[in-house]
């Protein structure tokens, strides 16, 4: 054995240099991920419908959709989890299953049963694999901007940027306060009229709307003409008309109040014990970990520097994960 290894030195040798220089492409080539790159055969649908009793959620939505989803070939077992106005449904399939047609199929089950579903029902359908979950988080706080402002700057400015960062696959921004108008009805003097919150409803929303009108020949150019009727602030909501007829007009000022103010917050964001907004990010299955860290870095840093003249920006953003 001592003998054949003198003789063929030089290719043992030659094989453990290749062998060496391999090892050295794939360390450096191979994404680094915070999570193993596994694929679970599991399919879970999430459901919303506002505030809709549990009992009605599970006889209108979660059973239909159990026992649609039912056809779907390769599933062991199909569980889920009611609330008020949510469900979760978690499918099992077998091992060695396509999932992402099996993902596919699932939704497409449920699009089949949509019609006699309720009509503000929203759904998800996602498969369970560790890149669904976030492997980085900022958190955004200001001295300056409150916490609607902090979120729209999060949301329609500083997102769209990071979106762009290879091997991210979705921002989801939590934290900070939505703007917006409540209408808080007198029922008194909405009975004593005659009206109920339905004919407040529908009023409020055949009165914001945008639509064409027509289209105009000018110039060897055509043009189309829309009508705007959104609402701009809560003057113009109050002038909402309610009802008219031989007796005059009924405005929603008559029967309510509209007020200014932020939706309710389920949850609550902090930083450094300071009201944040938090910025998760996703990566795509085959994305580094690393290499995401500091693209979203760079471009954090170039943008803010970009449009420092004409932005405030917040005080401090913060890696918390």
């Amino acid at each position: 054995m001592t003998q054949w290894v003198y003789i063929h030195r030089r290719s043992i040798l030659f094989a453990l240099v290749l062998f060496a220089i391999a090892g050295l492409f794939t360390i450096y080539s191979t994404p680094v991920s915070l999570f193993p790159q596994v694929v679970f055969p599991r399919v879970v649908i999430n459901m919303d419908a506002g505030d809709r009793p549990a009992e009605r959620m599970m006889v209108e939505a979660t059973w239909p959709v159990e026992e649609a989803v039912r056809t779907v070939p390769g599933i062991v077992s199909v569980r889920s989890n009611t609330s008020r106005g949510s469900a979760d449904i978690s499918i099992n399939f077998v091992w060695g299953l396509d999932m992402v047609s099996a993902m596919l199929q699932v939704e497409s089950a449920i699009n089949q049963i949509r019609p006699t579903l309720p009509a503000t029902l929203a759904f998800t359908v996602r498969r369970m694999e560790p890149t669904v979950f976030p492997v980085l988080g900022y958190s955004l706080t200001s001295t300056k901007q409150s916490q609607v402002q902090l979120r729209d700057i999060a949301q329609y400015q500083i997102r769209p940027v990071l979106s762009s960062v290879s091997g991210v696959a979705n921002i989801e921004v939590l934290g900070g306060a939505v703007a917006e108008y409540q209408v808080l009805v007198n029922q008194e003097r909405l009975n004593g009229l005659g009206l109920n919150l339905d004919d407040i409803a529908k009023a409020l929303t055949a009165a914001t709307v945008i639509h064409a009108v027509g289209r105009l020949e000018q110039d060897y150019k055509l043009y189309l003409g829309l009508t705007n009727t959104q609402f701009q602030n809560a003057e113009q909501i109050a002038q909402t008309v309610v009802r008219k007829g031989p007796n005059g007009l009924v405005f929603l000022e008559n029967v309510a109040q509209v007020v200014k103010t932020t939706a309710p917050l389920w949850q609550r964001v902090t930083a450094d014990g300071k009201e944040a907004v938090l910025f998760q990010v996703i990566q795509q299955p085959d994305g580094s970990t690393v290499e995401i860290a500091h693209a979203i870095q760079k471009s954090w840093i170039s943008f803010k520097k970009s449009c420092q003249p004409t932005l405030n920006f917040p005080s401090g953003m913060t890696k918390v994960i």
